[in-house]
């Protein structure tokens, strides 16, 4: 599904010509200098553009190209998201600036952001666990929900995002999501189907039911929803954390920490310590553990799908939902 170019709308090789669609989006008057390649993605095509402003100055812009309908939808969920976020705390996301459908290739479409100039450096951890609980704790859920008025897609697969007033609603049918796009991806397992119909009757209730049981509520906080250490970075100019590539919705603040516990993950117990020092672990603190391993689960269920050939992350999806069972089940 990834971007095709056309002759002479590539990026790169010298190459300043761009869709008029795309120039429609950039400062009026501005001259392209320049575009080249820039960043990786497993979905997308992605490149830098450069230009020149009618004062004289110059200014880039991020680009990710992707075709058909998938790709119109990923690259409005981007858009979504990452406007979401930076309504709330634009220090910490790259300005978006548009997306929308190429005039001159039929069935392909773009997402639009300033360029930010970023090192690969991990960021502090506390500097990073500042910004994120003050994103988490400043958003506030249109609807008193959890949720999000899009379907976002982490990675090229769709999250469920409709609006339900529990938490614990909420996360067992995004959870029965992901296990049903993985199913789908992978094929029938026995074991997965027995560990999970305990996980659904026993382990989820277990863990979450007491987070808005004896009066205690969950307040919906934005989260990235994707918040792994590749997308995120050092602004080259400011040393200030960044994040990109979000796919956001409304849910428990903790659930952003399930994305952290895999060892391939770089931000560690370190990070979610940083975190806690900003924000209050949620109510039984005794689950708080449980809880994250639980909200793993939802990540390696996920990214098992995305990545349909390696039968590694089948097994650690397996691995980590029989530990759930055992200790909760």
């Amino acid at each position: 599904m990834n971007y095709t170019s056309a002759d002479g709308l590539g990026f790169g090789a010298g190459r300043t010509e761009i869709d008029p669609a795309i120039l429609m989006e950039l400062p009026e008057g501005c001259k392209v200098t320049s575009t080249e390649n820039h960043g990786v993605s497993f979905w997308a095509q992605t490149g830098r553009i450069d230009v020149l402003l009618c004062d004289g100055t110059s200014q880039s812009f991020f680009i990710k190209v992707l075709s058909k309908e998938l790709g119109l939808n990923m690259t409005n969920s981007e858009f979504q998201s990452m406007s979401a976020m930076h309504s709330i705390l634009p220090e910490f996301v790259p300005r978006p600036i548009a997306c929308g459908s190429y005039r001159t290739i039929p069935d392909t479409h773009f997402f639009l952001c300033e360029f930010r100039e970023m090192s690969d450096d991990l960021p502090d951890p506390y500097n990073f666990a500042a910004l994120l609980s003050k994103l988490h704790q400043k958003s506030i859920s249109p609807t008193g929900k959890f949720g999000f008025h899009i379907t976002t897609y982490a990675g090229n697969l769709p999250q469920y995002v409709v609006w339900e007033d529990s938490w614990e609603v909420f996360f067992t049918k995004s959870m029965k999501q992901a296990l049903d796009l993985e199913v789908q991806k992978k094929g029938p397992s026995e074991e997965l189907d027995v560990l999970s119909c305990v996980l659904f009757e026993k382990v989820i209730p277990r863990l979450l039911r007491p987070l808005e049981s004896d009066g205690r509520k969950v307040k919906p906080s934005l989260v990235h929803g994707d918040l792994w250490y590749a997308n995120s970075g050092i602004d080259a100019n400011t040393d200030q954390p960044l994040v990109f590539d979000a796919c956001c919705f409304f849910a428990h603040n903790e659930y952003e920490f399930g994305q952290w516990r895999p060892a391939c993950n770089r931000f560690g117990d370190d990070y979610i310590a940083a975190y806690n020092t900003f924000a209050q672990i949620s109510a039984p603190e005794e689950d708080f553990i449980g809880r994250l391993d639980l909200y793993r689960l939802r990540f390696d269920t996920h990214v098992s799908a995305l990545f349909v050939d390696n039968e590694t992350l089948r097994t650690q999806v397996i691995d980590v939902m029989r530990d759930l069972v055992q200790r909760y089940g």
